[in-house]
């Protein structure tokens, strides 16, 4: 069992941050997994919520320090959905807020996949179907999970959330002491586990 929750670690600067990969749950009970891949690409899986189910890798979004210790992260999805994050670590904190297109929350279940693999469908059913209004949700959430990830590690998030996971996770059974994979009968993992290629909006 690899003891990879490292919820001491203190952050300043954006070296800090860059490499970290971490799991939270929204004061609305939405629980995310989230991956500073680089300076500039992030993966996640949604454990809990409206769109429980999905996971993205290579997401390309801004990511800056805003003052020590503190972090501002926004991107745009294929899907037409907007998200802004506001991490303080050292508080085990962060607010979010996330702009879902009004077709994402008549038809949640179109988006819930592995994005990569339906790009082509994200992009088609947010001309389909209807922008406005926007559903906004803004929440505060705790972090109950910090892990040293390191850049660039295509197998942090490399396959679909299952019910349990973030408790594996969390308990030091899903990695082992390099951030790899324990591999487990059944599982389907990313093809591109190493590097899947940017998606833009």
């Amino acid at each position: 069992m690899a003891k990879l929750n490292n919820m001491s670690k203190e952050f300043h600067t954006l070296e800090d941050f860059v490499g970290t990969h971490f799991i939270y749950t929204y004061d609305n009970g939405w629980e995310y997994e989230w991956y500073c891949k680089n300076d500039h690409t992030v993966d996640y899986r949604i454990h809990g919520g409206m769109v429980a189910g999905r996971w993205v890798k290579d997401q390309e979004a801004h990511i800056n320090l805003l003052t020590d210790g503190v972090y501002k992260i926004a991107w745009t999805e294929p899907t037409g959905t907007d998200v802004a994050l506001d991490f303080i670590p050292n508080e085990h904190k962060l607010n979010g807020t996330i702009f879902f297109p009004k077709w994402v929350q008549d038809h949640p279940e179109i988006t819930v996949c592995y994005q990569n693999e339906h790009i082509d469908l994200m992009h088609e059913s947010r001309e389909k179907y209807d922008t406005y209004p926007k559903m906004v949700v803004p929440e505060f959430a705790k972090i109950t999970y910090i892990g040293d990830a390191g850049t660039d590690n295509g197998e942090t998030i490399a396959e679909a959330p299952y019910e349990g996971m973030t408790d594996d996770i969390r308990n030091g059974n899903y990695y082992d002491e390099n951030y790899r994979i324990i591999k487990k009968d059944g599982h389907k993992y990313a093809k591109c586990i190493i590097f899947c290629g940017k998606l833009n909006k």
